[in-house]
């Protein structure tokens, strides 16, 4: 057994998205847990309308990451790692943060180090986030369709993956098992967003995870703001940044194998460097 992976998918992910990637790391050795977070994929809904990601808060989520990570190191040999897609990438960083998890080494995909709001100042997107929160009902959706508001001419495919076999596999699980699809954002959600991201990059707040980390991102990512990439990646003490370019969208691994195949080689160097086996 070479160690224990946790991996953490992103809003509105499912853990079946990710089968491909897990049967990588299981043929290297690892043990992989995953899970979807509460209000998606198959752990049910937060608000009245199913389709709505709505959470008022990310503390539960947190929560449920400690505790899953705390049964793992009890019961699963290690090193113990975590590997966090876009959304699960920020609720990793928290989670160092509060110390309520410590892993041996993580590695940060896409992470949701800030959220993609276009020209908007990041204090205006914030503000309006929660002017609309007290206009109406939080868990509304925040917009109609697609990944981002104004998505415009660019496709949902175009905003996750360039590769069209893995695009038609998440249509697959989606159409085959219909619980598993969510749609926009609650305001509440957007909201809590910006306020956590906000928290995250104070001062100090990065400087203090020491744990190594590896953190992928691109700069043709329209869904997580890939300049906070930039900027918050060098904080970290023990961190490495691994940007692709702009041909390449928000879900690395399961993009174009050229592109994934490179995602994976440095994920795998960085735990073999990092979380070496003890056996």
């Amino acid at each position: 057994m070479r160690g224990s992976l946790l991996f953490l998918n992103g809003r509105a992910d499912f853990l079946e998205k990710y089968l491909e990637s897990y049967a990588h790391w299981h043929r290297m050795g690892w043990h992989i847990t995953a899970f979807d977070w509460r209000g998606q994929g198959g752990s049910g809904r937060l608000a009245p309308d199913k389709r709505v990601g709505h959470a008022q808060s990310f503390a539960p989520w947190i929560n449920d990451l400690a505790t899953i990570f705390e049964r793992i190191k009890q019961d699963q040999a290690g090193p113990h790692v975590i590997i966090a897609h876009s959304m699960g990438g920020h609720l990793l960083l928290r989670a160092l943060q509060e110390e309520r998890i410590f892993p041996d080494s993580v590695v940060f995909l896409a992470p949701m180090f800030g959220v993609n709001r276009g020209p908007l100042p990041l204090g205006l997107a914030h503000w309006f986030a929660d002017w609309m929160c007290r206009r109406g009902p939080p868990e509304r959706a925040a917009w109609k369709e697609n990944e981002r508001p104004f998505a415009g001419k660019i496709s949902r495919q175009a905003n996750l993956t360039h590769d069209d076999l893995r695009y038609e596999d998440e249509t697959w699980w989606r159409t085959a098992h219909p619980e598993l699809d969510l749609g926009p954002p609650s305001w509440a959600w957007l909201a809590e967003a910006f306020r956590s991201t906000r928290v995250a990059a104070q001062d100090g707040e990065i400087e203090r995870v020491t744990t190594p980390a590896l953190i992928i991102g691109t700069d043709g990512d329209n869904l997580v703001d890939s300049r906070a990439i930039r900027t918050i990646a060098p904080r970290f003490p023990n961190g490495e940044l691994k940007m692709f370019d702009r041909a390449v969208a928000h879900e690395v691994l399961r993009e174009r194998d050229e592109v994934r195949n490179l995602a994976l080689l440095a994920i795998d160097k960085h735990l073999d460097r990092t979380a070496p086996a003890t056996s």
